[in-house]
Parts: C-alpha cells; structure tokens; sequence
C-alpha cells in the first residue's frame, strides 16, 4: 500500500521541525547553571587511641532481694497481696493450710499437760522422801522432751505464714489458692525498696584500673547518675574469663528496677580508627559518613563501637587514610564536593 503525500502536507512538516528545534533550544537555554561547589572541611581517619573511657552494659537491680519458700508441704490456703504491692516487713504474703499441724499441736500440748502433771507429783514425792532421785531425773527428762515437741510444731507452724522480712514490694507471686506446694518451692519474690546498685561483667583489662570505692557515671532509661563500687571479684569464669562489679547507685533514686543501664569504665584504650562524632549521619537506625572520593562525596555506612569522647571507635566500614567529611551538614551522596585546603583527594 503507498502513502500518498501532497503538496500541502510539505509545509506542515516542515512547521513542526521548526518548533522541535525550538523547544529543544529552549530547553538548553532553561538549563540552570550548575552551583558553586560547597567547601567541607575534611579530617583523616587515621590509627589511633579512642581514650576516656568505654561503656558496659549492666543491669539496675535492688541491693536487698528474696526469694521465699516453705519447707512444708502443703496447701496454698489464701494469698493477700499482688505483684507489685508495696509491703511492709512482716507483713503476711502466703498463707497455707495448717490443719494437720494444729490437730498435732493440740495432741502435743496435751501430751505435755499429762507429762508436767506427773513430773510434780514425782517432785512432791521425793519432797517426803517417797520417790528416788532417779525418777526425778527420769521425770524431769521426760517433760524436757514434751516442750520440745510442742515448740517444734509451733516452729512449722510459722512456715504455713509467710512474712516480709524487710520492706519492699512483691516483684513476683508464684503461686495462687489451691495450689500445692513442696518444701522448697518458690511462693513470692520480694525486691527491697531503697539502695539500688549496678551489676555487670567486665573483662580483666577493663577492670585493671578499679578498684573500691571508684565512683562511675552510668546511664539508664535516658538518666545520667553516679554509682560507686561496692564489689570486684576477679575473672572467675572459665569460658569468658570476666569478672562481676557491683556499683551502689549514689544518684538519682528510685529508679526502676532490671531496668538496662550503661556504666562508663575510665582508662580504656582501644586501638584502631576512629571518627569525630561531629562527622556522623544519622538516618532511622543507620549510622555513617560522608567520604571525599574522586571530587565527589561518599555515603558510607559504619559499624561503631562505644565511646565516651569526641570520637567513636569503627567496627567495620572505613579503611585507614580516607578522608572523612566533618560537619557534613545537608551534603547529599554524590554531590560534587571541593576540598578546602586540599588540591585534590582521590
């Protein structure tokens, strides 16, 4: 099939090229010029000494805690306080059942009436010589023997009430009513109000400059405070080989129990590079850099350690000797970026 063209459609054509050409030359025109290129000041990450200290994690816990439990074995008979009730020393937790107890101590203390009476009667007795001194003794054994069993049973019977034995609150009730329990088994956890302290695991070169008394800054739930030391054991672990410090908390107070905490261990040095805190990109949950590269600026992802100065330890991301952008401001990745002071970075 042929397409037919006329005469008419040549200057159409020959129109619309024009205004292509047109277009195309305005829109070379419209262009903007490229801006002037932002000078960054630049800082070397180079081997070095992050110095001032290195955070550990440790645990916020009270000084005073207890586990309760019972050496008998029965039933839970009622429980009158919930978790996180505040108590008072002595005041009752766990009630279980005692019937058998009180049915043996009413058997007992009668048995010490009949025993008492006959140990008087020896003794009035012997008082007109009708009765031998052995027989005193016998007797006097014999009520001995009596009271002991009846404070013996009064003695388990206070294991069927549990008491506070400092104040605090109820940080777990293990059991309810109706249960049955064994001797031994756990029934309330009680944690003590008042001092707090700190609990973590150190390494032997971490705790190489401590010793007691030290006073540390530590860091929990967004609060700063200070903390002293109260116990250093050495590395008694066999696989890590570390140690356990307990810090009692000097400020502030009433804060929240097993709450996470970081404790600052003056005098640690790690070798390796390291980046100004001044330098980091903070984008969600990523950490990074800008390095200079090839005249451009590249956006580098790093895995940090803990710091206390100015600079953080690198993990994993930077090589040594790259330059590394500070104070990066709105600079984007890729962005055109000149050196000042510095002819030319690769």
């Amino acid at each position: 099939m042929k397409v037919m063209t006329t005469s008419a459609t040549w200057p159409a054509l020959a129109a619309a090229g024009a205004l292509m050409a047109t277009l195309a030359c305005g829109r070379q025109e419209a262009r903007p010029q490229a801006k002037a290129l932002p000078k960054v000041a630049v800082s070397l990450a180079a081997p070095s000494q992050t110095e001032g200290g290195s955070w550990v994690a440790a645990t916020l816990q009270a000084t005073r805690t207890a586990t309760l439990s019972t050496r008998m074995a029965a039933q839970v008979r009622r429980t009158p306080v919930q978790e996180g009730q505040r108590v008072a020393a002595g005041t009752l937790l766990v009630v279980l059942s005692d019937d058998d107890l009180q049915a043996q101590l009413r058997a007992a203390e009668t048995g010490f009436g009949t025993v008492e009476a006959h140990h008087r009667r020896i003794q009035a007795l012997f008082a007109q010589k009708a009765s031998t001194a052995s027989e005193v003794e016998q007797a006097q054994a014999q009520l001995a023997q009596a009271r002991a069993g009846v404070a013996a049973i009064k003695a388990n019977l206070a294991y069927t009430q549990i008491r506070a034995p400092f104040a605090g609150v109820v940080q777990a009730r293990r059991v309810s009513e109706g249960d049955f329990v064994a001797p031994g088994t756990p029934l309330v956890e009680l944690v003590g109000e008042g001092e707090q302290e700190l609990e973590a695991t150190l390494a032997e070169a971490e705790a190489k400059a401590l010793k007691l008394g030290t006073k540390l800054r530590f860091e929990s739930e967004g609060t700063a405070g200070e903390a002293q030391i109260t116990a250093l054991a050495p590395g008694g672990d066999a696989f890590s080989h570390k140690g356990t410090l307990r810090a009692r908390v000097l400020s502030p107070k009433g804060l929240r129990q097993g709450s996470f905490a970081r404790l600052l261990v003056p005098g640690i040095k790690t070798e390796g590079l390291s980046v100004p805190r001044s330098a980091l990109v903070l984008r969600g949950e990523l950490t990074g850099v800008f390095v200079a590269r090839e005249g451009h600026a590249e956006l580098r992802w790093l895995s940090l350690g803990e710091g206390a100065g100015d600079t953080l330890p690198v993990r994993a991301g930077l090589k040594a000797g790259e330059a590394v952008i500070d104070r990066p401001g709105s600079l984007q990745d890729g962005q055109p970026i000149e050196i000042a002071g510095v002819p030319h970075v690769r």
